[in-house]
């Protein structure tokens, strides 16, 4: 058994969109580390939620600087 291929549309619950943006935002955070440390490299990734708020990922030993106004 594979896995199934899954429709690419807009998740049109709220709830539903959420958890699925969490669950796929730690997934590709956990691929990032995963590149970095296999290809001896810093990265950093920013991903915005579809409200506007931000999450951070950096590799490296290098501070981001918060881009956030509140």
């Amino acid at each position: 058994m594979g896995r199934r291929k899954v429709e690419l549309k807009r998740i049109e619950d709220k709830s539903s969109r959420q958890v699925t943006f969490s669950k796929r935002r730690s997934g590709l955070f956990k691929k990032a580390h995963q590149l970095a440390v296999l290809c001896n490299l810093e990265l950093v990734l920013i991903v915005f939620s579809g409200n506007g708020r931000p999450y951070e990922f950096s590799s490296g030993n290098r501070l981001l600087h918060s881009h956030e106004s509140r």
